[in-house]
C-alpha cells in the first residue's frame, strides 16, 4: 500500500522535513542490510491517540541493535519520546510508526564498525496489511526455508532478514495466495514473511517457541496474555507441518496483521472451513475491544501521545 507522507521525521534528535530525510547511495546500511527496525502502532482511543506496547518495542530495538553491535546513541526513554514527538507534530493517527536504526556513510567493506549509527522515527497512515474477505485468508507453505540458527539471528529484527521474507511472500503472490508460512532448518513450522503464527488443535492454542526461527512478536506476546485471561489453555512447542492441515483453527498476528483468522493452507481448509473458530473470534473480538478503548487498558499497553490537532488523514 502507498505511503501516505506526513509532515515531520525525527532524526538523531531533532525533528526534520519529510523530504529532508535522505542517506547517501554509499551508507552502508544500502550495500550491507546493516539496519535493525521496529513496527509499531498507534491507536485512536476514546480518549485520544496513544502507542501500543511502545516500551516493549523499543526494548526490542536495542535489543536487535545489540544483537549487531551497533551502539544506539540514545535511550530507549529518548526513543520513544521521539516518536511521542513525531505522532503529535503530525497530528497523522491512527497511524504506523516506524523506528530504524541503521550504519550510514562511512567506510567501504563489509566491516561496519566505522560508520555512524543513524536513528530515525517516521510515522504514517496505513490500514490493514492482509486484505482478506472476513472470513480469513488463503496461504501456503513456503518453498523457502525461514532462517537457520547461527546464521542470521531470528530474534533480531533485521532489515537483512526481510530478504527471506520477501522471497516467501512473492512465492506467496506469485501462486495465487496472501502469505506463505516458512518452515525452519528442521523443517518444523516457523512463522509468515511478516506474522507470527498461532494454530488452535483441539482446544488447545499453539505457538512455535522461538528456537524455531521465530520473532519475539509483541502482538505474539499480546495474545498469549489475552488468552491467558480468557482461560483458553496455551502449549508454546514446535509444530509439525502437518498440524496445519488438521487445526481447528489457525491465525497470523504482529503489529500490522494484528489479528488475521487464516482460511486455508495449501487450499486445505482449515477446520470445517465454516468462518472463524470460536477461539480465534473470542481473541479477535478481546484484541480489538482493547486497542480500540472499548476495554479497559488493564496491562498497561498504552502511552498517550500529546497532541496538537488532528491533521485531515486517515486509514
Amino acid at each position: 500500500m502507498p505511503i501516505q507522507k506526513t509532515d515531520k521525521i525525527w532524526h538523531n534528535g531533532k525533528l526534520i522535513n519529510w523530504d529532508d530525510a535522505t542517506l547517501h547511495v554509499m551508507s552502508h546500511v544500502v550495500h550491507y542490510g546493516s539496519s535493525v527496525f521496529e513496527g509499531i502502532r498507534c491507536y485512536e482511543l476514546p480518549s485520544g491517540p496513544a502507542i501500543f506496547r511502545a516500551t516493549e518495542h523499543i526494548q526490542r530495538l536495542v535489543d536487535s541493535a545489540k544483537v549487531y553491535r551497533m551502539e544506539i546513541p540514545f535511550t530507549r526513554d529518548e526513543i520513544t519520546k521521539g516518536m511521542l514527538d513525531t505522532v503529535g507534530h503530525n497530528g497523522a493517527w491512527p497511524c504506523y510508526i516506524r523506528p530504524v536504526v541503521f550504519r550510514g556513510y562511512g567506510d567501504a567493506g563489509v566491516n561496519p564498525l566505522n560508520c555512524p549509527v543513524e536513528v530515525y522515527v517516521c510515522n504514517y497512515p496505513w490500514g490493514k496489511y492482509l486484505s482478506g474477505d472476513g472470513e480469513g485468508v488463503d496461504v501456503c507453505v513456503s518453498s523457502w526455508t525461514r532462517l537457520a540458527p547461527n546464521t542470521l539471528p531470528a530474534m533480531a529484527k533485521a532489515g537483512a532478514n526481510y530478504m527471506n521474507s520477501q522471497l516467501i511472500k512473492m512465492e506467496a503472490i506469485a501462486n495465487g495466495y496472501v502469505e506463505g508460512i516458512a518452515l525452519d532448518s528442521n523443517g518444523l513450522v516457523s512463522e509468515g514473511s511478516g506474522e507470527n503464527l498461532f494454530i488452535v488443535h483441539r482446544d488447545k492454542l499453539i505457538t512455535a517457541p522461538l528456537g524455531n526461527s521465530v520473532l519475539p512478536g509483541i502482538t505474539r506476546d499480546s495474545v498469549l496474555q489475552i488468552a491467558r485471561d480468557l482461560n483458553i489453555v496455551i502449549a508454546e512447542q514446535p509444530i509439525p507441518r502437518e498440524m496445519l492441515y488438521i487445526a481447528d483453527e489457525a491465525f497470523f498476528t504482529g503489529t500490522a496483521a494484528e489479528v488475521t483468522p487464516i482460511r486455508s493452507v495449501d487450499k486445505i481448509k482449515v477446520g470445517k472451513g465454516a468462518g472463524i473458530g470460536p477461539i480465534t473470534k473470542a481473541i479477535q473480538k478481546e484484541f480489538y475491544a482493547i486497542v480500540r478503548g472499548e476495554k479497559s487498558d488493564r496491562h498497561s499497553w498504552f502511552t498517550p501521545v500529546p497532541v496538537r490537532s488532528k491533521q485531515p488523514v486517515g486509514v
